[in-house]
C-alpha cells in the first residue's frame, strides 16, 4: 500500500510511543505465530512457546547462530558463550503476556503520512515479549526521548528494561551478521563477554 508522505505534527514522536504502546496490548496465549515469516529476506521461525526465554532461544537466536555457524561467521568459542547465556535467560525477563510487536522496528521502518502521523512498515510480525520492540529502537541510536515518554505514559516498562536491551538486541544482531557480514560480530562478541 503506497502511503503519501507528510510533515511530522508536533507530538509526532510521543504519539508514536502511545500508539505502539497499545498495539502492545494485543496479547495472544503463547510467544509466535500461526506461520513463520521474514525478517529481512531471512527466514523468521515462529513455532508456538508458553515460555518467552524458550521462544527467544530456539526461534530467534538457535536459527540464526545455526545459519551463521555454516556460512563460517562464527566461530565455537561464539556458540559455548550463547550456550552459557542460554542458562542465565531463566527468569532474566520479566513476565508478561505475549504482545503483538512489530519486530523490526528500527528508524528506517517508520514514517509520516500525509496527516502528520506516525505508519510502520516492513514489520516481521509475531507474538513476542513486548520489550523487543523497545530494545529494537535502540540499536542505531535510539528515538526521540518523546516517543518512550509517550510509550511508558500508556505501558510503562518493567524496572531494569536497560539492562536487558542489549540480550535482545542479540537477535536483530545476528540477523546482521548473517545479512551483512561479520562487521556485526564485533556488537554481539561484546554482549557476549558482558552476560556469558
Amino acid at each position: 500500500e503506497y502511503i503519501q508522505g507528510g510533515i511530522r505534527v508536533p507530538d509526532f514522536y510521543r504519539q508514536f510511543g502511545q500508539k505502539l504502546a497499545h498495539v502492545h496490548k494485543m496479547t495472544s496465549r503463547s510467544f509466535g505465530l500461526d506461520h513463520n515469516n521474514y525478517i529481512g529476506s531471512l527466514p523468521q521461525y515462529n513455532h508456538h512457546h508458553d515460555h518467552w526465554p524458550d521462544f527467544f532461544i530456539e526461534e530467534r537466536i538457535r536459527p540464526q547462530l545455526k545459519m551463521a555457524r555454516d556460512a563460517g561467521a562464527v566461530r565455537q568459542k561464539h556458540a559455548r558463550q550463547f550456550d552459557q547465556l542460554f542458562h542465565q535467560l531463566d527468569g532474566f525477563f520479566p513476565e508478561e503476556p505475549p504482545a503483538l510487536v512489530h519486530g523490526d522496528l528500527w528508524g528506517g521502518n517508520h514514517i509520516v503520512d500525509n496527516s502528520g502521523e506516525p505508519c510502520i512498515l516492513d514489520p516481521a510480525v509475531y507474538f513476542a515479549h513486548r520489550e523487543t520492540d523497545i530494545a529494537f529502537t535502540h540499536m542505531f541510536g535510539g528515538f526521540d526521548k518523546k516517543f518512550y515518554e509517550g510509550y511508558n505514559e500508556v505501558y510503562p516498562l518493567a524496572n531494569g528494561f536497560e539492562e536487558r536491551i542489549d540480550v535482545y538486541n542479540l537477535y536483530p544482531l545476528m540477523v546482521h551478521v548473517n545479512l551483512f557480514g561479520g562487521g556485526y560480530l564485533a556488537s554481539v562478541e561484546s554482549i557476549l563477554q558482558r552476560f556469558a
